[in-house]
């Protein structure tokens, strides 16, 4: 009954930050600004993909029309898996510029304003305030991705036969821990400075500098590089993109976001124990 009452306990100062943390982004004018920058930047290139010049649907009936002239048969081309793939991989990197900025004031405001030695010194437990906050900002950007998805589907499905939202709906799973495991090393990061730019932008180095370990780990080869390769965030969310929902990936994610909060716990306890 005591391991019972105790996790109960946690579950609650979990639900308490998670709630008080949400709560923030949706009073917060900048938090706003960021979704109607993300909104505006991911339906631009939305229309830009299907309906441009160099669109996929342009080039799919440029490419029926050369066929059709030099009397060459021409593949099919799977026009709503195209689109879905490279969508995806814009939103990926929108991705890298659009998250640092949410993660960045998720400590760093708490040192600004000293209510973080009052959190460091209070009975909730440091991974309940780390869980609750990294919960809340995840909640808040899967809010930004579901107006996306909807406006997809619509698109999608327009297609005969219609897509396999099966597939979608793995590559937006992808989206959404790429999401967790960049917020929750971006929020490790904003527990160690009060300023929210130098948060913001150490985040976006580290989550560059792991987006692309995997050109570094080709470049070395061998099973060293493999061993690189395999920690790169964008090898792993390109499978999921694709439609593969491998365990390895899965894992990965998984691990940076295990990471990112034990990282964060243990920069909170460090303060706890300065303060005590």
């Amino acid at each position: 009954m005591k391991v019972l009452s105790k996790i109960q306990i946690v579950f609650a100062n979990i639900t308490a930050i998670y709630r008080r943390e949400l709560q923030s982004y949706f009073v917060s004018p900048l938090a706003y600004l960021i979704a109607g920058v993300f909104w505006l930047l991911a339906g631009f290139f939305f229309v830009a993909l299907l309906l441009g010049p160099q669109g996929i649907i342009q080039q799919a009936a440029q490419a029926d029309l050369v066929g059709q002239q030099a009397g060459i048969p021409v593949p099919p081309v799977d026009v709503p898996y195209q689109l879905l793939q490279f969508f995806l991989e814009v939103l990926g990197s929108l991705s890298l510029f659009i998250l640092p900025m949410l993660s960045m004031g998720l400590y760093a405001e708490e040192r600004k304003r000293r209510t973080l030695e009052l959190l460091a010194t209070s009975p909730i437990t440091n991974w309940a305030i780390a869980v609750g906050k990294l919960l809340a900002v995840v909640t808040f950007f899967t809010t930004l991705v579901l107006p996306l998805m909807m406006y997809q589907a619509i698109a999608l499905n327009a297609n005969s036969p219609p897509m396999d939202m099966a597939i979608m709906l793995s590559g937006h799973l992808g989206l959404i821990l790429l999401a967790a495991a960049i917020l929750s090393l971006g929020m490790f990061i904003s527990s160690l400075t009060e300023s929210t730019i130098l948060a913001a932008v150490f985040t976006f180095a580290l989550v560059l500098f792991l987006w692309v370990i995997d050109l570094l780990g080709k470049s070395i080869g061998g099973s060293v590089g493999e061993a690189i390769a395999y920690f790169s965030l964008l090898k792993h969310y390109t499978n999921l993109v694709q439609g593969i929902v491998d365990s390895s990936s899965l894992l990965v994610f998984a691990s940076y976001i295990f990471l990112g909060i034990f990282l964060t716990a243990q920069s909170i306890d460090g303060l706890r124990f300065q303060r005590s």
